[in-house]
């Protein structure tokens, strides 16, 4: 899948591929909403490999221009709305809502770019008002999936055991086997009752060399970046 992106502002990581490795697990069906898409690649990946109906959500409106191209290219049809996720009145509810949210916290270091601030600090989208759209918008056992800062995980969870979400499956992402995770990775379903299932760590390094599994996950994405300059 060929993904054009800004050049000069925010360009997707591993986070964006273990997430969409993490999503494809619960084989998504019925329609999935993708908050804060960027320039699509997690809604995009979905639509390519699951029969789903996709929408995508981006308030910046570069990057949701960016979408709408990138689903041209690929041959891909979805919805796109330019607009802030907290204050859209969608008309509809999600059997999914997939995220890549924005987590940088409170005295973080911020880029003096305006798009990129808005792409990567939480102040963007705070986790708290998220949690609680989400389960306005989410079917009864929608699953809310998403990918967030390890560090913050007792926040997380506390929030979403207020907004009566149970987290049936966690995945930690760490750079080595030697390294504390800096990527967690959540499930969390409205009305369920299940325990929570903890995956086995996905670790993306051996020394320098990429471990396997890491290796298999873009092998399993695809995807070719193409950095353009946005007019």
């Amino acid at each position: 899948m060929f993904l054009y992106q800004d050049a000069e502002g925010f360009l997707f990581n591993s986070d964006a591929h273990f997430l969409y490795d993490f999503i494809s697990a619960f084989k998504p069906s019925g329609s999935l909403l993708d908050v804060g898409a960027g320039c699509g690649i997690v809604g995009l990946l979905c639509k390519r490999d699951f029969p789903v109906d996709v929408t995508l959500i981006e308030k910046q409106s570069s990057q949701a221009s960016l979408i709408e191209h990138n689903a041209r290219v690929n041959a891909l049809k979805v919805e796109v709305i330019c607009d802030d996720f907290l204050s859209h009145d969608f008309g509809a509810t999600f059997d999914f809502v997939v995220s890549n949210p924005p987590y940088y916290h409170e005295g973080a270091d911020k880029s003096v770019n305006p798009a990129l601030r808005t792409a990567k600090s939480a102040d963007a989208l705070p986790f708290s008002q998220m949690v609680v759209k989400v389960n306005r918008i989410i079917k009864p056992k929608g699953r809310f999936i998403f990918c967030y800062d390890a560090k913050q995980l007792p926040q997380l969870l506390w929030m979403l055991a207020e907004a009566k979400f149970t987290v049936t499956d966690m995945r930690f992402v760490h750079g080595t086997a030697a390294k504390p995770a800096k990527l967690v990775m959540l499930c969390a379903q409205k009305g369920s009752r299940a325990l929570c299932r903890i995956h086995p760590p996905l670790i993306h390094f051996e020394g320098e060399k990429m471990r396997e599994e890491a290796q298999n996950v873009y092998r399993k994405t695809r995807t070719y970046s193409i950095k353009c300059k946005l007019l």
